[in-house]
């Protein structure tokens, strides 16, 4: 039997109640009530202290303590609803792109400042463990430590000593962590791309079930992908029970025949709101306008090829002789040389101080480098910004490539804003004012992709690419966002036989990315087996495929490894429409 709701209420709140509350005694560790207190009267007192908490609830002590979060009525009134009905146990399950990270970061901040939560793990897939980090840091103004942070092999301690802990779930779960991690009483566990869990016999699953917890946060735009069954085992981890054992659930509510199917509908969706919030764009009446992307491939000059070439058989070397660097140095020479030829000029320098024996290598590409006057890509860049009269953002992943540009700019007598990393959060408002008011281009680091919106702008200029979909969508997500009244269009340049240029090729061409609502390439992109971020598989293929047609090959082997998880996630997504349709909204 489910014990009644009011039973539920966790007395182990650090909530003070009104002084008008006497003090009451609840019962003793083996379930008996204190000497001359009856049933009736202790469950009419917790009552009562139960009403103090749902007026308390009716004010967010977090609002006023979020920086550069556009909160929504939905937002609020979710975090509202987790904090007064369902008592910090709950699947947030909106449609993609209504902001579920931002609900569960204000909800960890209420309970935070509330004194209800103390201790709390975060776990998520690999590919999201920074980006977490930096929302909670930047929106919500709490520090964690991250599984990246440390090297837990040599200091397993770290799971106990941290109480603010974001970490992978690969991570956790594995066999040197698992009973680490499950020793812990946590206040409050959160699991981002909860669907990961839809299977009961597998170490994420088992792990999440076997965390002491108080409260848990389940999030997900696509609870079931498959089978009934999988909701079930989602549930079980919020509430054990709500949805009694499966054999039960499978005979009430499983359609025979039809796995995916419910039957007794009515009967099930009373039971799911319990423990379900969905959102849906209906609700919220989401109508963005349309966005347009372009691929610009500039033709480098001769001099550029060539400096390109010598980077990609450097480090193609490198890579294959396992010299000892650091696939991030090999990724970042990549990245700067399809950025700007001037972006790679410290690199090199550095590199040849702890390389000796490449040192001749490297002196023949800075004596290349020297020889750089111009670039084809900043050429093209000018061409495009003289002809488009409306306001626009060039964005730009290095410092270096950003004073290239704004050298260039200034030389074509462009007026122009700059918004980089190192300015102060006064000099960055006036910049955003600057740009909205008086001046039609903004020149930005990657430091603008968060925390500003710009809906006022409907041109974006991505000079060169962030490798990971979800950091480009980011940037994309400045402008097009609720608030945007006119089409967006997206400009992204790349240069010939560069690694951007496959890139681009899969996220556009192939699986038209920028069709997408924003945050479905997050859970198209979670459909892949493997743990590897799209980055580094894209990085790897360039640098162990030697021969152009091999190049070909593994990358349109990959980009039908992500169409077949498209298919997937677009399958999933029709599934949840009809199961839920808008039944679960605030």
């Amino acid at each position: 039997m489910q014990p009644n709701a009011t039973a539920e209420i966790p007395l182990s709140f650090s909530f003070q109640p009104p002084k008008h509350l006497e003090p009451f005694a609840a019962p003793n560790h083996d379930g008996d009530l204190p000497p001359g207190q009856g049933l009736a009267a202790y469950r009419a007192k917790l009552d009562l202290y139960h009403l103090a908490l749902l007026r308390e609830f009716d004010e967010l002590l977090c609002l006023d303590m979020l920086t550069n979060v556009e909160r929504y009525w939905y937002q609020i009134e979710t975090v509202k609803k987790v904090l007064k009905h369902f008592r910090g146990r709950v699947l947030l399950s909106d449609e993609v792109g209504l902001g579920k990270t931002i609900e569960a970061g204000m909800l960890v901040k209420e309970y935070r400042l509330r004194g209800l939560v103390k201790k709390a793990l975060i776990l998520v897939p690999p590919a999201l463990v920074s980006q977490w980090q930096g929302e909670m840091r930047e929106k919500f103004g709490m520090e964690f430590i991250t599984s990246d942070d440390v090297d837990i092999k040599r200091h397993p301690e770290f799971w106990g000593e941290n109480d603010w802990v974001i970490a992978s779930i690969h991570t956790a779960k594995n066999k040197t962590n698992f009973d680490l991690v499950t020793q812990i009483k946590y206040d409050l566990v959160v699991v981002d791309e909860a669907h990961h869990l839809k299977n009961k016999t597998t170490l994420a699953w088992k792990l999440v079930n076997a965390l002491q917890k108080k409260f848990i946060f389940l999030l997900t735009a696509t609870p079931v992908q498959n089978d009934l069954m999988e909701l079930h085992n989602l549930l079980t981890l919020l509430k054990p029970g709500v949805l009694k054992t499966e054999a039960q659930f499978r005979k009430e509510y499983v359609a025979r025949g039809d796995v995916r199917m419910p039957k007794n509908r009515e009967s099930l969706k009373e039971l799911l709101r319990e423990v379900m919030i969905r959102n849906t764009r209906s609700l919220v009446d989401v109508k963005l306008p349309k966005r347009f992307a372009a691929t610009i491939t500039v033709q480098p000059s001769p001099l550029e090829k060539e400096l390109y070439e010598r980077i990609t058989q450097f480090t193609r070397r490198q890579y294959g002789e396992s010299t000892g660097l650091e696939k991030m140095t090999l990724n970042n020479l990549l990245m700067k040389a399809g950025s700007c030829p001037f972006a790679l000029e410290d690199s090199l320098r550095n590199l040849k101080e702890r390389m000796n024996g490449a040192a001749g290598q490297i002196d023949s590409m800075l004596d290349l480098l020297k020889n750089v006057r111009e670039t084809e890509k900043g050429k093209q860049l000018l061409q495009l910004v003289r002809k488009n009269p409306a306001k626009k953002i060039v964005f730009t992943n290095f410092l270096r490539t950003f004073d290239y540009l704004a050298g260039l700019f200034g030389d074509a007598g462009i007026p122009f804003v700059e918004f980089r990393s190192g300015m102060t959060n006064e000099q960055k408002d006036a910049a955003v004012e600057q740009f909205r008011d008086r001046t039609d281009l903004l020149l930005m680091t990657e430091v603008g992709a968060e925390g500003r919106n710009l809906q006022f702008c409907q041109t974006m200029i991505n000079y060169d690419l962030p490798w990971n979909p979800m950091r480009l969508e980011q940037r994309i997500g400045r402008i097009h966002r609720i608030g945007q009244t006119k089409d967006v269009f997206v400009f992204n340049f790349c240069i010939t036989d560069s690694i951007e240029e496959y890139i681009l090729y899969i996220l556009d061409k192939k699986i038209n990315m920028f069709e997408l609502v924003i945050g479905e390439i997050d859970s198209i992109l979670g459909n892949l087996d493997g743990e590897e971020e799209f980055s580094d598989v894209v990085l790897d293929i360039w640098l162990r495929s030697t021969q152009k047609e091999e190049l070909h090959r593994n990358i349109e082997n990959f980009a039908e490894q992500i169409l077949q998880a498209r298919a997937e996630y677009q399958k999933t997504k029709e599934l949840d429409e009809a199961l839920f349709e808008q039944e679960f909204e605030v």
